[in-house]
């Protein structure tokens, strides 16, 4: 398979490179084509396109920020929202609400602190519960047990922003163009000129890395496809990393990468799905190679193990709904890389087939903060089957 820059976002030109042994992409060979990446088939001849740049450039390492840590946006003001903000840690009384306001909170402040929840639900889980975890490593608590008051005081005292706010539907988010469902299978999804979001609730939920049942719980009877209505999400984190990313930690047992900066401190923790029993993740020390937002996905069964081989050779087309979402870090071993999804509810849940899956603004966010060379270290072993 292989990545093609679709917007020259990063990238003068389009990269189209083969794969062989991931579910995801092989990293991109210097000024390639796809003449001599991708072999043509008597069903599928290879298509020309103009030579490509050195894809070994990535965007700056952000090393200070000009975001706010803290967003300033006012808090909604409905019930609900309400119930967010004023959420607090009862040792007498278990988390039963679903969504839970109290959860919700603690998603956003870990969000917002580069300890990413996954998607905000409001729901109890391994996700969340290792992003805790990481967040207590890093504040020198206990990183063991549920939740408590102590955790909440720690996080609220770093961040006094609001949790939710309200938000008014703007044009952009009504754009499009949306597909409606998405279709089942790579075949199906090669024929669409592009992989956009579903609809506006997908575009909606995905802008403020909320579950899509989330921003309906918070907005029932809305018509989202309205633009100037108002609806009720959360401030979720937008500021880059705080500091320069030394090395990339892949932790295929806890299902997490975490971002370290010079001296091994933890700068940003992410939920992820790292390969499986059947097609592990590589182990020991590799790096990063390039980054390639918007990429497309190429099927080549002369390459992989599965999938509909009788069909030859399939593009599927940019956009967050591709099979490796928006965003691919590709890293030095072979074949391998790090990149987005159009489940995010599933990070973390299932298995993959080798790489290393985020969410969509995760796999963003790291991409942004990354750099060709950055060292990236597999450890533990993976017990997804």
């Amino acid at each position: 398979m292989r990545p093609r820059q679709a917007l020259p976002a990063l990238f003068l030109g389009a990269v189209a490179i083969g794969v062989s042994g991931c579910d995801d992409l092989k990293s991109p060979a210097h000024k390639t084509n796809v003449a001599a990446a991708v072999p043509a088939t008597s069903s599928t001849p290879a298509m020309p396109v103009t030579p490509a740049p050195d894809t070994t450039s990535v965007a700056p390492n952000p090393t200070t920020p000009d975001a706010p840590t803290v967003p300033t946006t006012p808090a909604a003001t409905s019930a609900m929202a309400q119930s967010i903000e004023a959420a607090q840690v009862s040792n007498d009384k278990p988390v039963a609400a679903k969504p839970s306001p109290l959860l919700i909170r603690v998603e956003v402040l870990l969000d917002r602190a580069h300890f990413s929840p996954g998607v905000i639900d409001g729901r109890p889980g391994g996700n969340l519960n290792n992003a805790l975890a990481a967040y207590r490593r890093v504040h020198g608590m206990n990183d063991g047990g549920p939740l408590d008051a102590q955790t909440l005081s720690a996080m609220t005292a770093e961040d006094k922003g609001a949790v939710t706010q309200s938000y008014a539907i703007a044009p952009e988010d009504e754009a499009g163009p949306f597909i409606g469902a998405l279709p089942v299978g790579i075949e199906a999804q090669s024929k669409l000129p592009a992989l956009g979001y579903t609809d506006p609730v997908q575009a909606l939920a995905a802008k403020f890395h909320m579950s899509e049942g989330l921003l309906k719980a918070l907005n029932p009877d809305v018509d989202f496809t309205k633009s100037g209505t108002s609806i009720v999400v959360v401030q979720a984190g937008m500021a880059p990393l705080p500091s320069s990313v030394a090395k990339l930690e892949v932790d295929k047992a806890a299902n997490q990468v975490r971002a370290l900066d010079g001296g091994g401190k933890v700068l940003a923790a992410f939920p992820a799905t790292v390969g499986s029993t059947e097609r592990p993740a590589p182990s020991g020390e590799w790096a990063v190679k390039a980054v390639a937002p918007n990429p497309d996905y190429t099927y080549d069964p002369k390459k992989l193990t599965f999938g509909p081989s009788s069909k030859g050779v399939m593009t599927v087309k940019p956009g967050p709904n591709n099979p490796v979402g928006s965003t691919w870090i590709a890293l030095t071993k072979e074949t391998y890389g790090i990149h987005g999804t159009p489940d995010p509810a599933k990070v973390g849940k299932t298995a993959s087939h080798g790489c290393v899956r985020l969410t969509n603004w995760d796999a963003a966010a790291l991409g942004k903060a990354v750099k060709k060379g950055t060292p990236v270290v597999f450890v533990g072993e993976t017990t997804k089957g």
